[in-house]
Parts: C-alpha cells; structure tokens; sequence
C-alpha cells in the first residue's frame, strides 16, 4: 500500500514522525488535501485542524492537530509540517487556556495603546481564542 512519510513540528518540539495514509492540510485558502502521489508543493498554514489519517494497518485512526501559521512543504511522497503553533486537540485544558488567556489580556492592556509589544500578547489571545473555539468543537 502507498503512503506518505510525514514529520509535524512546532517551534519546541517534535509532534508525529511517521507514515500515514493521507492528511487534510489547513491553508489560507481552504483545505488541500494529500494522497501518496500528490504533486510537490509548498503551501502556507492557516488557522484550523490538520487531519493526519492512520494506515488501514495501524487502525486508520484520524489525528487531529489545531495549527496556526506555518508552512508546510509536499514532496516525493512525504510530507514535512512546520507549524508556527500546534496542539493535539485531546492535549487541551480548557481551563488553562483560560487562564493564559487573561493573563495575556491583562499583560496587553497594561502597555500603552501604541506599544509594539502588544502585537506579542495580541498572537497569544488569538491563539488561546483558536484553542478554545475547536476544544469546544470536539467536545
């Protein structure tokens, strides 16, 4: 059975290395999705839920992994994610995320209005907003 090899990374860690079936990319334009054979291409990540589905031989489970920016880059049947930020979605605490979420609110809204920092804690809601929203999806 073809495959394709793909390695999923963030900023601080390693994600998934491993051959999978397929995977459903999130890009700003919409969802591309990737079979073994599929042309070489380089595409920037959105914000949303990348699909990576399992071989039929290790069950054909379907990980999913929130994603915000990045890039991912297709060739000679693999595939390598570089996500600007990246959870599996059953690694959510709610409740966490919560709590980073106001602590970046409360950091922003101590700097002045024009403040270059704020963009900083601005990425962070954002991110927190993102995690939340598809936490809340899945439950």
């Amino acid at each position: 059975m073809a495959y394709l090899t793909c390695k999923f990374v963030r900023p601080d860690k390693q994600l998934y290395e491993g051959n999978v079936a397929s995977l459903v990319l999130v890009t700003y334009t919409g969802e591309l999705g990737v079979w073994p054979g599929h042309a070489a291409e380089i595409c920037a990540l959105g914000d949303g839920i990348v699909r990576l589905t399992a071989l039929p031989e290790d069950g054909g489970d379907i990980k999913k992994v929130i994603v915000s920016g990045g890039y991912a880059e297709i060739a000679d049947d693999s595939v390598v994610i570089i996500a600007d930020h990246a959870r599996d979605i059953n690694d959510i605490d709610p409740v966490q995320v919560a709590e980073t979420r106001q602590q970046a609110v409360d950091a922003r809204d101590e700097l002045p209005i024009n403040d270059h920092r704020r963009a900083y804690y601005e990425n962070k809601i954002h991110w927190c907003d993102l995690l939340l929203h598809y936490e809340q999806m899945e439950a």
